[in-house]
């Protein structure tokens, strides 16, 4: 059986190249030659060669061997995982020492014996594919550590409206069923795709996170299915896919109603079959992943539309849970206001009370932004309050006059100092800083960035 590995062979020589091409054709499925070193940079960005058996001498001059070596730096400084092995006249032997000080796996004298020309290619392409592996799965810990470090958050509520969801969640965490998520903007669909994925039997796994409506749909399919280095102009390393990220857990798509139709018949292939294949490679990855899916738009109509694929919605609904929006679930608010209250009081080293006309006054609001408005006019609230209770007049609701530009100073104000007191007492550490002031890293960056942190 022939080993899986593409090999590259670049000599001037003709008969050299027929030789090793004849050997090495009958122990490896791939065997290209190329006479010219200057093509080296295209072929291998095209075939993406596991091994380079690379000549050290293409023309008869002062710089005898110098060739090889040039071509040698050229490749390793592109593709450092790859393997080069030299190949070279008897007289060469300190040049090709020197070539493996430079980074060559090993080199072979003419004329080899095919023996050891064969041991030689087939122990660098085990390097090569070891290198490889061990690269891949640093950038997998890169990766998964982001997704580990995620801050995680309770749903809030004791309404008849929430605990029927928290009921429908129970039933179905441990089912293993692809899940479609409902509702508008801002009520929580992430909250309740982290507590399925919590309950099921794969809480031990990892949650990952896709948001369709931010991803550019030229780079779309290689955030989900990953990309190998050369796969196009900016792939500069390979890159992990978030499917192949979530295997053993949960991938959480939201907003999947943007996604394009071409990307949904990629998405349904691969929910159909379960593997990928990252973008510029020919490897099928088996992925064992639960779905769940989040829109806040009107899927059947979409569908209608013909702007989604009917196919797909079976596919992903095979459970539906519709989260209500605020305004149906008022009861909620008076415990949203302590547990928001409470966290930004500790963010910003602040001992409130609450006046009682307060709780009246945000259940007469309508919260189109729902508990994401919520959250953030409570921030506010905590953050503009200069007595010892916060009132009505701490809130600002659309409709009313704006901040004045006193207030807005001393909200940016008090913001930058908090901060930077977390990235301070985290030394410098901005996950755990972002973890803390319960940002998003991303949201984290761009703040120290307008702050001049």
């Amino acid at each position: 059986m022939k080993t899986p590995a593409h090999i590259l062979i670049v000599d001037d020589d003709p008969d050299i190249l027929q030789s090793a091409r004849v050997v090495l054709r009958q122990h490896f499925d791939q065997v290209s030659t190329e006479s010219n070193p200057q093509q080296i940079p295209f072929l291998i960005h095209q075939k993406h060669p596991d091994v380079v058996l690379l000549d050290m001498n293409f023309t008869e001059d002062v710089t005898k061997g110098r060739e090889g070596l040039y071509w040698l730096e050229n490749i390793l400084t592109d593709h450092s995982l790859l393997s080069v092995v030299m190949v070279t006249a008897f007289g060469d032997v300190k040049l090709a020492v020197e070539a493996m000080k430079i980074g060559a796996v090993d080199f072979v004298v003419k004329p080899w014996e095919n023996e050891k020309l064969i041991a030689t290619v087939n122990a660098a392409f085990q390097l090569s594919a070891s290198k490889r592996e061990v690269a891949k799965l640093k950038l997998h810990q890169t990766r998964m550590a982001e997704v580990y470090t995620q801050p995680d958050a309770t749903i809030i509520g004791e309404s008849n409206e929430i605990k029927n969801v928290f009921s429908i969640v129970s039933r179905v965490a441990n089912t293993g069923a692809n899940v479609l998520l409902l509702g508008e903007n801002g009520t929580g669909k992430e909250l309740v795709a982290r507590a399925i994925h919590h309950q099921s039997a794969r809480s031990k796994g990892p949650f990952v996170k896709v948001d369709a409506g931010t991803i550019p749909e030229s780079l779309f399919e290689s955030e989900l299915f990953g990309h190998v280095k050369g796969a196009f102009t900016d792939a500069k390393q390979d890159r992990v896919g978030r499917f192949e990220l979530a295997s053993g857990g949960t991938l959480f798509l939201d907003e999947i109603g943007n996604l394009p139709l071409m990307l949904q018949s990629k998405l349904l292939t691969v929910l159909q079959n379960r593997v990928i294949t990252p973008v510029g490679s020919n490897e099928q990855i088996p992925v064992d992943i639960r779905l769940i899916s989040a829109t806040n738009g009107h899927i059947l109509e979409l569908v209608a539309e013909e702007s989604f694929r009917e196919d797909l919605l079976y596919r992903i609904n095979t459970v539906e849970i519709t989260i209500p929006p605020l305004r149906e679930r008022t009861d909620d608010i008076p415990l949203l206001l302590d547990h928001f209250c409470s966290i930004y009081k500790r963010k910003y080293n602040k001992s409130l009370g609450i006046d009682s006309e307060v709780i009246q006054t945000l259940k007469n609001y309508n919260w189109p932004g729902n508990v994401r408005e919520f959250q953030h006019a409570v921030e506010r609230a905590v953050i503009l309050c200069e007595n010892d209770n916060i009132t009505n007049l701490d809130f600002q609701f659309p409709g009313q006059h704006s901040v004045s530009t006193e207030n807005l100073t001393k909200l940016h104000d008090v913001e930058r100092k908090a901060i930077a007191e977390a990235i301070r007492k985290n030394k410098g550490n901005l996950s755990k800083a972002a973890k803390e002031l319960g940002l998003g890293r991303t949201t984290l960056y761009r703040k120290i960035e307008k702050y001049g942190l």
